[in-house]
Protein backbone atom coordinates (compact mmCIF):
# COMPACT_ATOMS: atom_id res chain seq x y z
CA UNK A 1 0.00 0.00 0.00
CA UNK A 2 1.11 3.45 -0.48
CA UNK A 3 0.60 6.98 1.39
CA UNK A 4 -0.01 9.96 -1.40
CA UNK A 5 -0.19 13.26 1.15
CA UNK A 6 -2.77 15.64 -0.45
CA UNK A 7 -2.58 18.99 1.44
CA UNK A 8 -1.23 16.71 4.13
CA UNK A 9 -4.26 14.46 4.09
CA UNK A 10 -3.49 10.59 3.36
CA UNK A 11 -4.56 9.14 0.07
CA UNK A 12 -3.96 5.65 0.71
CA UNK A 13 -4.01 3.08 -3.25
CA UNK A 14 -4.41 0.07 -2.06
CA UNK A 15 -5.30 -3.48 -3.72
CA UNK A 16 -7.82 -4.82 -1.24
CA UNK A 17 -10.71 -3.56 -0.24
CA UNK A 18 -12.24 -2.17 3.34
CA UNK A 19 -15.54 -0.92 4.72
CA UNK A 20 -16.21 2.39 4.48
CA UNK A 21 -15.72 4.06 8.38
CA UNK A 22 -14.15 7.31 8.01
CA UNK A 23 -13.11 7.26 4.88
CA UNK A 24 -14.13 7.01 1.07
CA UNK A 25 -13.23 4.72 -1.44
CA UNK A 26 -12.15 5.54 -4.79
CA UNK A 27 -11.45 3.17 -7.85
CA UNK A 28 -8.58 4.36 -9.08
CA UNK A 29 -9.41 2.78 -12.98
CA UNK A 30 -12.53 5.79 -13.08
CA UNK A 31 -11.95 8.60 -10.20
CA UNK A 32 -11.81 12.04 -11.51
CA UNK A 33 -8.14 12.27 -9.49
CA UNK A 34 -8.17 16.06 -9.73
CA UNK A 35 -11.61 16.43 -8.36
CA UNK A 36 -10.71 14.46 -5.69
CA UNK A 37 -7.47 16.41 -5.14
CA UNK A 38 -9.68 19.71 -5.30
CA UNK A 39 -12.42 18.20 -2.52
CA UNK A 40 -9.18 17.05 -0.30
CA UNK A 41 -7.55 20.39 -0.51
CA UNK A 42 -11.32 22.00 0.52
CA UNK A 43 -11.38 19.86 3.17
CA UNK A 44 -14.06 18.05 2.35
CA UNK A 45 -12.10 14.90 2.23
CA UNK A 46 -9.81 14.37 4.91
CA UNK A 47 -8.93 10.65 4.19
CA UNK A 48 -9.58 8.61 1.03
CA UNK A 49 -8.68 5.11 -0.73
CA UNK A 50 -7.58 4.72 -4.07
CA UNK A 51 -8.64 1.11 -5.29
CA UNK A 52 -6.86 -0.95 -8.02
CA UNK A 53 -6.95 -4.69 -7.83
CA UNK A 54 -3.24 -5.58 -9.66
CA UNK A 55 -0.59 -4.08 -6.47
CA UNK A 56 2.44 -3.93 -8.18
CA UNK A 57 0.48 -1.50 -11.47
CA UNK A 58 -1.24 0.72 -8.39
CA UNK A 59 1.19 3.43 -8.48
CA UNK A 60 1.83 3.91 -12.37
CA UNK A 61 -2.20 3.52 -12.66
CA UNK A 62 -2.22 7.03 -10.85
CA UNK A 63 0.89 8.06 -12.60
CA UNK A 64 -0.74 7.69 -16.01
CA UNK A 65 -3.66 10.26 -14.45
CA UNK A 66 -1.53 12.95 -12.52
CA UNK A 67 1.96 14.75 -14.20
CA UNK A 68 5.27 13.39 -12.02
CA UNK A 69 8.29 15.03 -10.84
CA UNK A 70 11.00 13.68 -9.29
CA UNK A 71 12.91 15.02 -6.38
CA UNK A 72 15.53 13.73 -3.76
CA UNK A 73 16.34 15.17 -0.44
CA UNK A 74 18.07 14.63 2.41
CA UNK A 75 18.08 13.37 6.26
CA UNK A 76 21.46 14.53 7.34
CA UNK A 77 23.02 14.00 10.52
CA UNK A 78 25.91 15.85 11.75
CA UNK A 79 28.85 14.59 14.51
CA UNK A 80 26.75 15.67 17.43
CA UNK A 81 23.68 13.47 15.99
CA UNK A 82 21.83 16.63 15.04
CA UNK A 83 19.63 16.51 11.82
CA UNK A 84 19.36 19.49 9.70
CA UNK A 85 16.18 20.77 9.47
CA UNK A 86 14.96 24.06 7.36
CA UNK A 87 11.96 26.20 7.80
CA UNK A 88 10.23 27.32 4.60
CA UNK A 89 6.23 28.29 4.77
CA UNK A 90 6.35 28.16 8.75
CA UNK A 91 7.21 24.84 8.91
CA UNK A 92 10.19 22.41 9.29
CA UNK A 93 10.81 20.86 6.50
CA UNK A 94 13.72 18.46 5.40
CA UNK A 95 16.16 19.66 2.04
CA UNK A 96 15.10 18.50 -1.19
CA UNK A 97 14.29 19.72 -4.78
CA UNK A 98 13.47 18.83 -8.14
CA UNK A 99 16.05 16.18 -10.25
CA UNK A 100 17.97 18.25 -13.08
CA UNK A 101 17.89 16.17 -16.30
CA UNK A 102 20.82 13.87 -16.14
CA UNK A 103 21.78 13.50 -12.65
CA UNK A 104 21.87 10.70 -10.43
CA UNK A 105 18.79 10.91 -7.86
CA UNK A 106 21.96 10.66 -4.97
CA UNK A 107 23.40 13.80 -7.21
CA UNK A 108 20.26 15.71 -6.44
CA UNK A 109 19.52 15.01 -3.00
CA UNK A 110 23.29 16.15 -2.62
CA UNK A 111 22.94 19.34 -4.63
CA UNK A 112 19.93 19.94 -3.25
CA UNK A 113 21.02 19.40 0.26
CA UNK A 114 23.96 22.01 -0.21
CA UNK A 115 22.24 24.57 -2.29
CA UNK A 116 19.66 25.09 0.27
CA UNK A 117 21.46 24.52 3.49
CA UNK A 118 24.87 25.83 2.31
CA UNK A 119 25.84 22.26 4.12
CA UNK A 120 28.43 20.82 2.51
CA UNK A 121 31.14 17.75 2.84
CA UNK A 122 27.77 15.18 2.51
CA UNK A 123 28.24 11.52 2.31
CA UNK A 124 25.43 9.26 1.73
CA UNK A 125 24.72 6.60 4.28
CA UNK A 126 21.85 4.57 2.86
CA UNK A 127 18.81 5.21 0.98
CA UNK A 128 15.68 5.86 2.64
CA UNK A 129 12.10 5.60 1.81
CA UNK A 130 10.27 7.42 -1.07
CA UNK A 131 7.51 9.84 -0.59
CA UNK A 132 4.61 11.03 -2.54
CA UNK A 133 2.89 14.15 -2.08
CA UNK A 134 0.41 16.35 -4.41
CA UNK A 135 1.43 19.62 -4.90
CA UNK A 136 -0.28 23.18 -7.41
CA UNK A 137 1.62 25.03 -9.92
CA UNK A 138 0.69 27.39 -12.24
CA UNK A 139 -3.01 26.03 -11.60
CA UNK A 140 -2.01 22.32 -12.41
CA UNK A 141 -1.64 19.46 -9.84
CA UNK A 142 1.36 17.08 -10.25
CA UNK A 143 2.43 14.37 -7.66
CA UNK A 144 6.11 14.71 -6.25
CA UNK A 145 7.91 11.63 -5.76
CA UNK A 146 10.71 12.22 -3.42
CA UNK A 147 13.72 10.23 -2.81
CA UNK A 148 15.48 10.25 0.35
CA UNK A 149 18.94 9.92 1.44
CA UNK A 150 20.36 9.28 4.96
CA UNK A 151 23.39 11.46 4.94
CA UNK A 152 26.23 12.79 7.29
CA UNK A 153 28.73 15.38 7.32
CA UNK A 154 31.61 16.86 9.72
CA UNK A 155 30.43 20.31 8.31
CA UNK A 156 30.32 23.08 11.54
CA UNK A 157 30.37 25.78 9.76
CA UNK A 158 27.81 28.38 9.46
CA UNK A 159 24.40 27.04 7.36
CA UNK A 160 23.64 29.18 4.36
CA UNK A 161 19.28 29.05 4.36
CA UNK A 162 18.32 29.90 0.39
CA UNK A 163 16.52 33.22 0.63
CA UNK A 164 14.99 32.87 -2.92
CA UNK A 165 13.61 29.25 -2.27
CA UNK A 166 11.97 30.92 0.58
CA UNK A 167 13.90 29.16 3.02
CA UNK A 168 13.74 31.32 6.25
CA UNK A 169 16.26 28.73 8.17
CA UNK A 170 18.70 26.27 8.17
CA UNK A 171 19.35 24.75 11.18
CA UNK A 172 20.72 21.74 12.91
CA UNK A 173 18.02 19.94 15.55
CA UNK A 174 18.45 17.63 18.44
CA UNK A 175 16.50 14.94 19.13
CA UNK A 176 14.11 16.52 21.29
CA UNK A 177 14.46 19.43 19.05
CA UNK A 178 12.68 17.23 16.76
CA UNK A 179 10.17 15.68 18.08
CA UNK A 180 8.64 19.51 19.03
CA UNK A 181 8.99 19.91 15.05
CA UNK A 182 7.53 17.27 14.07
CA UNK A 183 3.97 19.18 15.53
CA UNK A 184 4.76 21.72 12.84
CA UNK A 185 5.91 19.61 9.81
CA UNK A 186 4.40 17.88 6.97
CA UNK A 187 3.03 13.81 7.37
CA UNK A 188 5.57 12.26 4.85
CA UNK A 189 8.60 13.95 7.00
CA UNK A 190 7.29 12.31 10.15
CA UNK A 191 7.41 9.11 7.97
CA UNK A 192 11.04 9.27 7.50
CA UNK A 193 11.62 9.50 11.46
CA UNK A 194 9.07 6.60 11.66
CA UNK A 195 11.17 4.49 9.39
CA UNK A 196 14.45 5.80 11.70
CA UNK A 197 12.31 4.46 14.94
CA UNK A 198 12.77 8.74 15.90
CA UNK A 199 9.49 9.14 17.02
Amino acid sequence: MYKVFVNDKPLFLTNEVHKETDFQLFLLESVDIEQLIVKMYQNKIQKAYLYFPDEKAILKKLKEKIPVCKAGGGLVYNKKGEVLFIKRNGKWDLPKGGKDKGEMMEETAMREVEEETGVNGLEIVKKLQKTYHVFQRNGKYKLKVTHWFEMKTDFDGKTNPQKEEGIKKAVWLNPKEIIEAMTNSYENIKLLFEEENQL
